[in-house]
């Protein structure tokens, strides 16, 4: 049974268009041009208990404002929104208790104080028993590795640090539904994966439902099975990360240097060539064409190097993105 369930979803935003300069301010006291932008526009989806799904779209597309929606900080103008059982825009405290989202450009914890007077602050918060919440607390700490930081201030810790203490806070009342919001912006490769590996086991192990929006797509290739791509407000996909890798993973791509200078014109007879420079190119070629293409290219032409790959995820997703 779905713990979220979107049907005809819309949110449109209305704005006001103000002409350049003191003319166009005095104007716009007596008259000002309205405008509508419609973030969302008819979506319908759902997602069952449990599920790690990635929502991803261009920057605008609604990923964030559809995240808001789900958790109630934004009304929708159509549609509706079940989450938990709740409509999120009644911001039940029964429902604020099922829920936390946590937006990588915006911080919860106070930066001159140590992370654990936040988490205390929470704890009263949300009535957490003190033995539950000690409890909690040791778990998570230590799924982190972060119990050594606790006591110091949030300022002097490093972004990684910060925003592992930043997920424990989400996370201390136990909420059934995770919203991420670039969890891993900003962080470096050591630090992502990190996150990746708690969130991962969160997952597995407290079987929370999880919606992660990202740019990165080694976040949503490991962690996700299931896939909604939004694109303009609208959902251009919905299905598993295997099926979108197996549907659009048509085309080798070869990357390919040579030992002299090489005509466009002339590599275009092993496939298509999407970026060109005398002495290297990249060319796309067909998937069941492909041993016999290479093995032309190879006799053919004067290769010094050669790279064989398959189109990777965030190919496919930027393809959608623009054909959308």
């Amino acid at each position: 049974m779905p713990i979220i369930t979107i049907k005809n979803l819309s949110k449109s935003f209305i704005y006001h268009k103000k002409a350049e300069g003191l003319r166009g301010s005095i104007k716009a006291l007596f008259k000002r041009e309205k405008l509508t932008k419609d973030a969302v526009k008819n979506i319908s989806f759902s997602i069952n208990k449990g599920e790690f799904v990635g929502f991803l779209g261009p920057n605008g597309a609604g990923k964030t404002t559809t995240l808001k929606m789900l958790s109630g900080i934004l009304y929708p103008t159509h549609g509706s929104i079940i989450v938990g059982g709740h409509n999120p825009a009644k911001r039940e405290s029964e429902f604020k208790k099922k829920i936390s989202i946590v937006m990588g450009q915006k911080a919860q914890l106070w930066p001159s104080l140590p992370a654990i007077e936040t988490f205390t602050l929470i704890q009263k918060m949300y009535e957490l028993d003190e033995n539950n919440y000690r409890n909690r607390l040791n778990e998570l700490a230590n799924l982190m590795d972060v119990e050594d930081i606790l006591n110091v201030q949030v300022r002097k810790l490093s972004l990684g640090q910060r925003m592992k203490c930043e997920l424990i806070a989400s996370l201390l009342h136990n909420p059934k539904i995770l919203f991420l919001d670039e969890p891993t912006i900003g962080l470096d490769i050591v630090s992502q994966k990190k996150i990746r590996e708690f969130l991962k086991e969160y997952n597995q192990k407290f079987k929370t439902t999880i919606i992660l929006t990202s740019h990165y797509m080694d976040d949503v290739q490991d962690l996700c099975k299931r896939l909604i791509i939004i694109n303009d407000g609208q959902i251009g996909y919905d299905g598993s990360i295997k099926d979108i890798i197996e549907e659009y993973s048509k085309d080798k791509n070869i990357h390919v240097i040579f030992r002299n200078k090489i005509l466009k014109r002339d590599l275009s007879k092993i496939g298509k060539v999407y970026n060109y420079e005398p002495y290297e190119a990249k060319i796309s070629i067909p998937m069941e064409e492909a041993n016999k293409k290479i093995s032309l290219l190879i006799n053919k032409f004067p290769v010094k190097d050669i790279n064989i790959k398959d189109v990777t995820l965030e190919e496919i997703v930027e393809d959608i993105f623009k054909n959308k």
